[in-house]
This record gives C-alpha cells, sequence and structure tokens, in this order.
C-alpha cells in the first residue's frame, strides 16, 4: 500500500475515535456513490455529520482543510443528498472537515475538527 494510503487510513481512524468520544455513532465510512467518497458518516441526537478527513504529514504546502476544494464540497452535498434520499433521513444534516496532521519527527498527532466547514447554500 502506498504511504499517502496508509497515512490516510491512519488519519481516518483517529477522525473516527475522535467522533465518537464526541459521542457520535459512526453510520458509515468511505460510503461510494460513483465516483466519489463520503470518509465518514456518523449521527448524533438527530444530527448526521457527513465528514471529509484530510490528513497530512508536512505543512509545506498547506493545511489539511486547505484541500477540500469547492469541487469537493459540492460532491459532498450531492451525495448527502443521495444518502438521505436513498436511507429516507430527515435528520438535519452538516459537512464537516476533520484536519488531521501527523508529525513526521515525533508522530504526534493533531486533530481539527471544523464543523459546519461549508453549506449547501454557499455553494449555489
Amino acid at each position: 500500500m502506498a504511504e499517502h494510503n496508509i497515512t490516510g487510513n491512519i488519519g481516518e481512524a483517529l477522525a473516527r475515535e475522535h467522533l465518537e468520544k464526541q459521542g457520535f455513532a459512526i453510520m458509515e465510512t468511505n460510503w461510494r456513490r460513483g465516483k466519489h467518497e463520503v470518509d465518514i458518516i456518523a449521527y448524533k441526537e438527530g444530527l448526521i455529520v457527513f465528514a471529509e478527513v484530510k490528513t497530512r504529514r508536512d505543512l509545506e504546502h498547506g493545511t489539511p482543510e486547505e484541500f477540500v476544494d469547492y469541487k469537493k464540497q459540492r460532491a459532498y452535498v450531492r451525495m448527502a443528498n443521495d444518502y438521505v434520499v436513498k436511507n429516507k433521513r430527515e435528520e438535519e444534516v452538516r459537512f464537516d472537515i476533520i484536519s488531521v496532521y501527523i508529525a513526521p519527527a515525533s508522530e504526534d498527532c493533531y486533530i481539527e475538527h471544523i464543523e459546519n466547514a461549508f453549506s449547501p447554500v454557499e455553494l449555489s
């Protein structure tokens, strides 16, 4: 497995653990629709969170969340719509970004959970 895939898998595992510690139940991981994928779909108290996880081992080219561009956000909104329709869900939906930085020398991990990182209205 390529190094970036290993890093991504570690980041997603840390993000799931982070959400569970906040009381979220993980409903889906790596949920696919066509060529797109939602990293984590989680539920807590009437709220479904669609979370994009970005993990980096260096910040030379920017922070992880800077890589969630307009195109990725639009794909997430479309997938969320597909998910709630397909599964007949009526809960509120939120789009979060979970940014994971793994320091290369120490392997220390830093997680930033950006709630309401974007909304469907912003993308119209």
